[in-house]
């Protein structure tokens, strides 16, 4: 059985990573780090707690870490891990620069290991049903495509890295990094990138708004968050020259994984009928207005999809190039910011 290592129990340990590895019978779950705290050995009373980094990279019988620490120690981390010989799974985003991917993804290859970056997002209901009607051109030829990834929280988190200005912090590298690779799997690399961000909330010190538009030449790709949308709006609106698609509503899997459940509990990643898209189109001649049955949601395909490849069976679902494909457009979302500038990519 592959052994895993979390290098972190904060949020994604607690929430995603374990639940999901511990779900697989592929995976055992066999230590994490906490420097301080004993939370995992309480939620997994046969795992074992180590308080230093180095105790994960000098256990020969772990194959994997899990990289799941704040953005500004994903690069050190996972080239630690990968010269020390283990397979490893980076928290999004994937590092804070390109030149940082690039020097990872030779290490990877000198090392013969693999590594991906835990874009979960990809395999959310609302997305997966998305990729659906697009595949089968429900709306016909598509001219614009605009996701929105909005929160209400009108203060500053306190005690938190991701409210700060450092390396990696603020919204765009945050949400921004599952938006992207979403248009990025949906439609490629654009050919430009124009981006607006700002501090919307009294006493914030990094962005926590964007506005992007990824330009194609025959569609423009619209992507936005915020932390003051109250009453939000369509998480996905799709326009093409037959017809509309329109979703509302969130993927259930992290609220589940919340309050304790995990992907073996049935009826897993289930959409209510509630939230199902609308679809207001032509088929075949004939005017449409329904709903689309969403998609299941999965995260633990991600786990899945890891196991196959690192058997050699499959290819990565998501894998470094892809990764370092987000980080590139967000360094030239900054860029784009800061000139007032619609630039090539």
């Amino acid at each position: 059985m592959t052994q895993v290592a979390l290098a972190s129990y904060g949020m994604s340990g607690k929430v995603f990573h374990a639940p999901l590895i511990t779900t697989h019978p592929g995976f055992h779950l066999s230590k994490v780090l906490e420097r301080h705290r004993n939370d995992a050995k309480a939620d997994y009373p046969d795992i074992n707690t180590v308080r230093q980094f180095d105790d994960l990279l000098n256990d020969e019988e772990i194959d994997i870490i899990v990289v799941n620490t704040p953005n500004a120690y994903h690069f050190d981390m996972t080239k630690a891990a990968l010269e020390a010989g283990k397979h490893v799974v980076v928290e999004k985003p994937f590092t804070n620069t390109v030149a940082e991917a690039e020097e990872l993804i030779n290490i990877a290859n000198q090392q013969n290991r693999l590594f991906t970056v835990f874009q979960n997002r990809r395999l959310d209901s609302d997305f997966l049903t998305v990729q659906k009607v697009l595949d089968q051109q429900l709306c016909g030829r598509v001219v614009e495509y605009e996701a929105h990834y909005d929160r209400y929280r009108n203060y500053i988190q306190p005690d938190t890295w991701k409210e700060d200005s450092g390396p990696g912090s603020g919204i765009l590298y945050n949400l921004g990094s599952h938006m992207i690779d979403q248009a990025l799997v949906l439609f490629g690399m654009p050919q430009t990138i124009f981006a607006k961000l700002s501090i919307q909330r009294a006493g914030g010190k990094a962005p926590d708004a964007y506005h992007l538009i990824l330009g194609y030449p025959d569609k423009q790709v619209v992507l936005k968050s915020s932390y003051l949308v109250r009453d939000e709006g369509p998480r996905y609106k799709i326009l093409g020259d037959l017809g509309t698609f329109t979703k509302y509503g969130l993927d259930p899997q992290e609220d589940d994984l919340k309050v304790g459940k995990t992907p073996n509990s049935g009826h897993w990643g289930i959409e209510p009928e509630t939230i199902w898209g609308i679809l207001d189109t032509e088929l075949y001649g004939l005017p449409f207005r329904g709903k689309v049955t969403s998609e299941a949601g999965n995260y633990l395909a991600f786990y899945d999809n890891l196991a196959q490849a690192i058997s050699g069976k499959s290819k990565l679902l998501v894998s470094p190039e892809e990764a370092k494909q987000v980080i590139q457009l967000i360094e030239l979302a900054y860029q784009s910011h800061e000139s007032g500038q619609e630039l090539k990519v």
